[in-house]
């Protein structure tokens, strides 16, 4: 017996010195690492990454950039199911130790003494683990563990337990890029957290332990047991019945990748605000949670989608179709799930749904598409599908369906009007659209080309191609301010002009029909886009005058040649530049800067920036807006004439000066008058007559097209808004005989215009002071007397009609010049 004690007390005084040398080893260890531990109070203001935000000038989700996804939430978002789903999954005792579970710490300590391995799961609270995701490396060392020990008592310290809850649901890695419980629920569920079922919840609790091998997507059967598990601690520890248990576990999982819902697609702006984001706001831009609104109108982008996409789809129906996108062998005993299996590598591309012909014959062919389901082609679906031959021929109509698709091709389907699928084809030709705010050069839409996906070139912005005729506005402009007037009469007659880097030494430019009108007023001469007139306009008004003067509109001296060729529209042109241009006809003399960013808050809601545009001023008098010359001012210009964003301002204006800055006026309000009173005789009876469909009287634009018929284009615009569309090929091949401005890139144009314009009345131009009427002869364009039958009515500047009447029986010397020459 005495042996027994003398042992038991020997046991004892080595447990004792067990326990005193562990508190010392512990106290020399925290006396060694303390120093080095991070300070814990910064956890109270941590900044999680969280990603950038676009929003549409009404709000709606246009993108969301950032290498996570990251929704934010607070303690009191977390639903009690959650709640209690990731406590009985991760510490059960989270509630009541103060950092550390010693039984869980003793339970790894024998396993690493067991097993020889450092590897082991258990031992870290929840507190732990916030202590590793905030301030610690992943590797596996002792040292590690220890600092994650003290850094967790230091954290319940300074936090309570919910807040560190939160800060772990918010940092937690939960596959997919998912980061904070919030995301994977709305990616995994598409739910918020007050949406999920106690099946859900139990799900999410358990990804954290193995966010990328254990995530219902990646690996279900495990997630699913991992589910299981959860659901088995929750009725372990009390949080749920025996038949919620059973409910819950019998509950099929449904997740399924759910993406950003974004609201309207603008791909091709949104990605123009993520360049400007990082620029302005730092590398941290797309991680700091920053939320930019532009100036996109939602409405105006989808109609501006729509339209341009139709417009490509109908120009690539009109020449023929190109054959299918790939062919495969199918097995005679092929099935369905087999089938789907040749589209993995094919998407959906603007609405035109990729499919396998199942089988094809004289009537019909059956299509499979991804999704699973069949769609039957008929002769009337395939009846456009003319074979292609060249940018100007198609082959005979179809008479069989089997004549245009066979058993194993790939091809394309989409829905028509009517709701019936057809066959369809990629657009091989591109298009852009943009719009904007006359007043203040607000990008309303924006499309630069048929599918970002394919292509992320943005040709609204990128693309420098000539303008062709709807070029013609800014000569005439700088004609009216040099004296003409819409009476004056050029001879639209042959010209040849010496060129030695022609075959022949000679340049013969014509017009696009090869006829000639003679005498022709400027007005008449712009209707109906006379070429020579524009030529012979040029040269009398003189190369280097005229190539200054259009940089008043936005172009820079690089863009435009310095030679007669400027008048055909020669110079290098983005849609959007063009469409500043012409925002100076529509807001009556002033150069805007085009910007599409117009807020941007900070992840607390706080206002950072807020654009400070340029703006026409309508009301202003003239007489305010000019230099002391008395002259027109010409506006600063940059290399590229385009400010993409609006001055910065730090913060909203200080009060007593929120007053509107002024754009620079660079045209006569008279001027800018004339010239679009001529555009608007464009649409009433000249090339764009197609645009009378949308029964307003407030329109006014100008079509274009190049040699060959590489580029064709529409501006135009009321009051409110001024929009260029273009059409034509990357590579600048030609878009086929007959395709014009008029019959390619107006149609885009007329149906934007039709939506963007819905329920905003008309909006008549108003005349501004110094503009006179008075009649005309039809033939001369000189003053007639009233009551001549010959005579119809013209604007003038009031001094050109005072002047024209003190001269009744000549022309001006430049205009004579101009009538004469050649």
């Amino acid at each position: 017996m005495r042996i027994f004690f003398r042992l038991a007390r020997y046991a004892l005084y080595l447990a004792l010195a067990g326990i005193i040398l562990g508190v010392a080893g512990i106290g020399i260890a925290y006396w060694l690492i303390a120093p080095r531990l991070p300070s814990v109070e910064t956890l109270k203001d941590v900044r999680l990454q969280v990603p950038l935000k676009v929003l549409s000038a009404d709000g709606k989700l246009m993108a969301t950039f950032g290498e996570t996804r990251r929704i934010p939430i607070r303690s009191a978002d977390i639903p009690d199911p959650l709640r209690q789903a990731v406590i009985s999954a991760e510490d059960a005792d989270f509630y009541t130790h103060r950092g550390i579970d010693i039984g869980g710490i003793v339970r790894a300590v024998w396993l690493v003494a067991t097993t020889g391995s450092k590897h082991v799961a258990g031992g870290s609270t929840i507190t732990q683990q916030v202590a590793r995701q905030f301030f610690l490396s992943p590797e596996v060392t002792y040292t590690r563990k220890l600092q994650e020990m003290f850094l967790a008592f230091r954290i319940e310290n300074a936090l309570s337990k919910d807040e560190i809850l939160e800060l772990y649901l918010n940092k937690s890695f939960f596959g997919n890029r998912a980061y904070g419980v919030a995301a994977a629920a709305e990616f995994y569920y598409g739910k918020t957290l007050d949406q999920l079922s106690l099946a859900e919840c139990a799900m999410l609790a358990s990804i954290p332990k193995f966010p990328s091998t254990g995530n219902p997507l990646n690996n279900p059967p495990r997630a699913l047991q991992r589910r299981a598990y959860v659901l088995g601690r929750m009725l372990e520890l009390g949080y749920i019945d025996q038949a919620a248990f059973d409910r819950a576990n019998a509950e099929p999982d449904q997740a399924f990748a759910h993406e950003p819902p974004i609201e309207i697609e603008a791909s091709w702006l949104a990605e123009m605000v993520r360049q400007q984001a990082i620029e302005r706001l730092g590398n941290e831009a797309l991680n700091d949670g920053y939320v930019i609104r532009t100036t996109i109108d939602s409405r105006a982008q989808e109609a501006a989608n729509k339209a341009l996409r139709d417009a490509l789809v109908d120009y690539d129906s009109r020449h023929g179709y190109r054959g299918a996108e790939a062919h495969v062998e199918l097995a005679a005993d092929a099935q369905p799930a087999d089938l789907v299996g040749h589209l993995d590598a094919y998407r959906n591309v603007a609405g035109l749904a990729p499919g396998l012909v199942a089988e094809a014959d004289a009537g019909r062919a059956v299509v499979q598409l991804g999704d699973g389901q069949s769609v039957e082609l008929t002769l009337e679906s395939v009846a456009w599908a003319r074979a292609y031959l060249d940018d100007s021929r198609r082959g005979p109509a179809p008479k069989r369906v089997d004549e245009v698709v066979k058993a194993g091709d790939i091809v394309r389907v989409a829905r028509d009007a009517e709701d019936k699928w057809k066959l369809a084809q990629i657009p091989a030709a591109q298009g852009a659209l943009v719009a904007l705010d006359p007043d203040d050069g607000a990008i309303i839409s924006m499309i630069g080309g048929f599918n970002f996906g394919r292509s992320k070139f943005n040709r609204a912005t990128q693309s420098n191609r000539n303008p062709g005729s709807s070029f013609k506005p800014f000569l005439y402009s700088a004609a009216f301010e040099h004296g003409f007037t819409p009476a004056s009469v050029i001879n639209d007659a042959p010209l040849v002009f010496p060129d030695p880097s022609r075959p022949n030494g000679l340049w013969t430019p014509s017009n696009e029909d090869d006829k000639f009108d003679g005498p022709t007023r400027l007005r008449e001469a712009l209707v109906r886009s006379r070429n020579l007139v524009s030529v012979r306009l040029l040269d009398a008004l003189g190369v280097r005058y005229v190539h200054e003067y259009v940089t008043r509109f936005g172009f820079t001296p690089q863009q435009v040649p310095e030679n007669l060729s400027m008048a055909l529209g020669t110079a290098a042109a983005a849609p959007l530049t063009m469409a500043r241009g012409y925002a100076v006809f529509a807001n009556g003399g002033f150069l805007v800067d085009p910007y599409f960013i117009r807020e941007i808050d900070d992840r607390d809601g706080k206002r950072v920036y807020s654009a400070d545009p340029v703006r026409a001023c309508r009301e202003c008098p003239q007489r305010l807006l000019e230099d002391g010359s008395g002259r027109i001012a010409a506006p600063a210009r940059t290399d590229s004439g385009v400010s993409l964003i609006a001055s910065a301002q730090a913060a909203a204006p200080a009060a007593g000066t929120a007053s509107p800055r002024l754009a620079p006026r660079v045209i006569d309000a008279r001027n800018a008058y004339l010239v679009t009173s001529l555009m608007r005789d464009v649409i009433r009876r000249g090339t764009g007559t197609a645009a009378l469909v949308l029964k307003r009287n407030d329109l006014a634009g100008k079509t274009g097209t190049t040699n060959e018929h590489r580029d064709t284009w529409f501006s135009g615009f009321n009051a409110r808004m001024v929009a260029t569309a273009w059409v034509g090929f990357d590579d600048f091949s030609t878009l086929g005989r007959g395709e014009y401005g008029a019959k390619a890139a107006l149609p885009a144009w007329i149906d934007f215009m039709r939506e963007a314009l819905r329920d905003i009345p008309e909006q008549p131009f108003d005349m501004p002071p110094g503009i006179s009427t008075a009649r005309v002869d039809r033939a001369s364009g000189l003053l007639a007397p009233a009551g001549d039958p010959d005579s119809i009515v013209e604007y003038f500047r009031t001094e050109d009609v005072a002047r024209l009447a003190a001269r009744p029986d000549q022309q001006d010397e430049e205009q004579r010049e101009a009538y004469d020459v050649f």
